[in-house]
């Protein structure tokens, strides 16, 4: 099964807790995980940012809003326990607990609107009925970056070529390769360069030279170009190569390149634009937004 929301794991985990024992944040996890048989490898299942692993961070925020509406008392640090509150909420024999019920406490709105502002009836129910606050900003992000993307691959795609041979020189270059040169990217002459595009070196003494085509296609770049580039490299006695387009590649050009004898990437448009981004070319930062969490383990033991 998939994991479950954290509103789904708010009455199990009080359930867990009718024994009247305090139980650390981890304690709750490992109990959650049998529960729900959570496998390993959901587990280790993270958010889009991969700093995050999706099942504790449900976990820990349904603690926490059952922490703030006061159905769990932190009897010292590092610990919880059911409170009476929650004791009494489990005589009512429901069949879940979620941020609906848990907005008949005063404590709970409050912490859903701090400092006094308040909320309609409306926008406290719209509030995180099914993602955590950290999968909602995550989402967001994810959604921002998409969008991104797909505008820095339209201005990618309408680029001179010869401009885009050298904006992918630069992306690797800031990828690290080529970076002991001081001329880390050697762009080939405009005409008959045999299919490559730009020689990089791997290594500070030039050892190693990863040779790149770069186009601009407008519809899937056709195996017998990717052929060709092998081709090229075979009769350079090259290994290595990266094919990067503003298009796409049919599943034929990938088993192809796991088949031969010489390592070829194919990098194409949404990799690149996504490429572009992580490593700052062609984009700049408007905000930043720092994202803290308790750190659990400064008050256990």
């Amino acid at each position: 099964m998939a994991i479950p929301d954290y509103q789904s794991m708010m009455l199990p985990m009080l359930e867990a807790m009718t024994d009247g024992q305090q139980y650390r944040l981890a304690d709750l996890r490992e109990i959650l995980a049998i529960r729900y048989n959570i496998t390993p490898e959901q587990r280790r299942e993270l958010l889009p940012s991969g700093t995050t692993r999706v099942f504790d961070n449900r976990v820990g925020w349904a603690k926490t809003y059952l922490t703030k509406a006061g159905l769990l008392t932190s009897p010292k640090r590092g610990f919880v326990a059911i409170s009476e509150r929650g004791r009494e909420a489990l005589t009512e024999n429901l069949e879940i607990i979620n941020n609906a019920y848990l907005k008949q406490f005063k404590e709970f709105r409050d912490f859903l609107s701090p400092n006094g502002n308040s909320k309609s009836k409306d926008e406290l129910e719209s509030v995180q009925e099914s993602k955590t606050p950290l999968e909602l900003l995550e989402a967001a992000h994810k959604d921002l970056q998409q969008k991104l993307a797909s505008e820095l691959l339209d201005y990618v795609s309408k680029m001179d070529p010869y401009k885009f041979e050298s904006l992918v020189l630069e992306l690797l270059k800031a990828m690290g390769y080529g970076e002991y040169r001081e001329e880390a990217a050697l762009v080939t002459k405009k005409s008959g360069d045999g299919g490559i595009d730009g020689i990089i070196n791997e290594d500070r003494l030039g050892l190693d030279k990863i040779y790149i085509q770069a186009k601009r296609w407008t519809g899937n770049v056709t195996i017998s170009a990717v052929r060709d580039f092998a081709g090229t490299l075979l009769g350079l006695n090259a290994q290595k190569g990266v094919f990067i387009t503003t298009s796409d590649y049919p599943k034929t050009a990938h088993d192809y390149c796991e088949k031969i004898d010489r390592t070829i990437v194919l990098i194409n448009g949404t990799r690149l634009a996504q490429l572009m981004i992580e490593y700052g070319i062609g984009v700049s930062t408007r905000k930043t937004f720092t994202v803290k969490e308790l750190d659990g383990d400064y008050f256990e033991g």
